[in-house]
């Protein structure tokens, strides 16, 4: 008998052990891709220096001649004299960075709904090592800055189709685990990278070395099998059912006697598949991505923001380069906990019991939370969910970024500002690991990539101006902590315009968002 594609799973198993391995490969690129994006960080860092004449030199041999850099590396600055009129290259380098990034995510993901997940994450890739190598040897500024431009494209666009992978490759229920895994190894990544940073001085080498692990996930990728869930929704059953097999197999059980049913979308051969301009047509889908947009703009304008924003704080540079990492990993279990969140009420007069059906009963209770009856009947159970989570972590990022206006610089270690950044820092790092999980779920499979690739390219928006909001300390110090806080407050609560998702079932195809059961929100809100 035909079985769609969650049963599939279901049989083949969700979170098995050759699930976990493709998982956890494409989780650890995430230190190459962390490596890759904070490059700037420590290659542009700005030692401190004393040029022994008064006025600036005017020419580049002439400054070389009367600077003196006082620490112990090495950086673009110090090889090239980014200083004085020349530090805005430095802050434009990143730029290109992110601008990169937008064009990136504008373009892999729709190739990647339309091509297919394996060959164009491979592509990007390959192109990544290549363009990171042109980095490390760039013989002088203006090589240098285009090369980031593009390592920002081809950067990005793999990231965002490997993370779709990581989804893809497991049942649904598992989603929220591995996109919050991929986000942790991320956070990791910068502190790994800090590590590289400390122990290799001199910055083209420590650009090669970041860069050389690329080359062995190219090689290895080539082992990954194709997305089954994209598979099903090209109407490719025969390649979905195959994958499905190789997973099974590599779970560890016997080969299974395993149909599709077709999906309610599947494109006929006369149809071309649905377009980013999908995303504007469909009126659901249309107010989704206008708020989803701006929420990914502000994770990413703050996130960069405090991130990039390291290397200026007082202290050893390779340890705030490694706490603005490590401070993320809180980050992890927070979301875990909360966004699948399950608190149990023995039964009360609040709550009447379910009956003799056993099913569980959606409950009309006087606030905004989803109850759910345990099959026992005499509990209930409470899950917070991805919406109200991702609204609390944004609010509570914006507020402690604003609430360092009211702290003076002097007020000792424990209430600093700098310990305040590193709690936005969090709060908004558990906000960015929610809203791929969210966005993911929002998406029809036909969809998703592209749907993506659009937030992630208005989140690219936020990291181009990112370099630049720092510079706004020449108005007062707590200037660019109050626009990242107004930031952060804003998105928080556009937030709660958005439907709710746990334990709700994924849509494959745009038809799908017509069903009954995925509008079981807008249906509770008529009523």
């Amino acid at each position: 008998m035909a079985v769609g594609l969650e049963e599939a799973f279901g049989a083949a198993g969700e979170f098995g052990g050759g699930q976990r391995r493709l998982t956890a490969f494409l989780v650890l690129l995430q230190v190459y891709v962390a490596c890759q994006s904070m490059l700037i960080v420590l290659v542009g860092a700005v030692p401190e220096y004393h040029i022994d004449q008064e006025g600036i030199p005017a020419s580049r041999a002439e400054l070389a001649e009367h600077i003196r850099f006082a620490d112990n590396f090495t950086s673009i600055v110090t090889e090239w004299y980014l200083i004085e009129q020349e530090a805005y290259k430095v802050s434009l380098a990143s730029s290109l960075f992110f601008a990169g990034l937008l064009i990136g995510n504008i373009t892999f993901g729709p190739l990647s709904d339309k091509l297919g997940r394996k060959p164009v994450y491979i592509s990007g890739l390959f192109f990544d090592v290549v363009f990171g190598y042109v980095t490390a040897l760039a013989p002088n500024y203006d090589v240098f800055a285009v090369s980031r431009f593009f390592v920002g494209i081809v950067n990005g666009g793999m990231a965002l189709v490997s993370f779709v992978l990581t989804q893809e490759y497991v049942g649904k229920s598992f989603w929220s685990f591995t996109g919050s895994l991929t986000n942790l190894t991320f956070a990791v990544g910068i502190a790994v990278y800090a590590l590289l940073g400390y122990c290799v001085r001199e910055w083209r080498y420590l650009a090669l070395v970041s860069n050389t692990p690329g080359v062995f996930f190219l090689l290895l990728s080539f082992m990954l099998p194709e997305s089954p869930r994209w598979l099903y929704s090209q109407g490719k059953m025969a390649e979905a059912e195959d994958v499905l097999q190789y997973i099974a197999l590599g779970n560890g059980k016997e080969r299974l006697n395993l149909k599709l049913k077709p999906s309610t979308g599947t494109l006929r051969k006369d149809e071309s598949a649905p377009g980013i301009l999908s995303l504007v047509k469909h009126p659901v889908l249309r107010w989704r991505t206008i708020i989803l947009m701006y929420i990914w703009y502000v994770c990413s304008f703050v996130y960069y923001g405090l991130t990039l924003n390291a290397g200026e704080l007082r202290g050893n540079l390779y340890l705030n380069v490694a706490l603005s990492g490590l401070v993320e990993v809180p980050a992890f279990p927070l979301c875990m906990f909360f966004i699948e969140k399950s608190c149990v009420f023995d039964s009360h007069p609040l709550f009447p019991k379910a009956g003799q059906s056993g099913n569980p009963k959606l409950l009309k209770v006087p606030c905004d939370l989803q109850f759910d009856y345990l099959c026992d009947d005499t509990s209930v159970s409470l899950r917070s969910g991805r919406r109200k989570t991702m609204t609390c972590f944004l609010i509570f990022a914006g507020s402690a970024c604003i609430f360092t206006m009211f702290l003076p610089t002097n007020a000792g270690l424990l209430f600093s500002p700098t310990w305040l950044a590193l709690c936005g820092k969090m709060m908004v790092s558990a906000a960015f690991n929610i809203v791929y999980i969210y966005t993911s779920e929002l998406y029809p499979t036909v969809l998703r990539n592209a749907g993506l690739g659009v937030c992630s390219m208005s989140c690219r928006f936020g990291g181009i101006l990112a370099p630049f909001v720092p510079s706004m300390k020449s108005l007062s110090p707590s200037v660019p902590f109050v626009v990242f806080g107004i930031s952060g407050l804003s998105a928080g609560f556009l937030t709660l315009l958005l439907p709710e998702t746990l334990n709700k079932p994924i849509a494959e195809n745009i038809e799908d968002l017509q069903s009954p059961k995925y509008q079981v929100l807008k249906n509770e809100e008529a009523e």
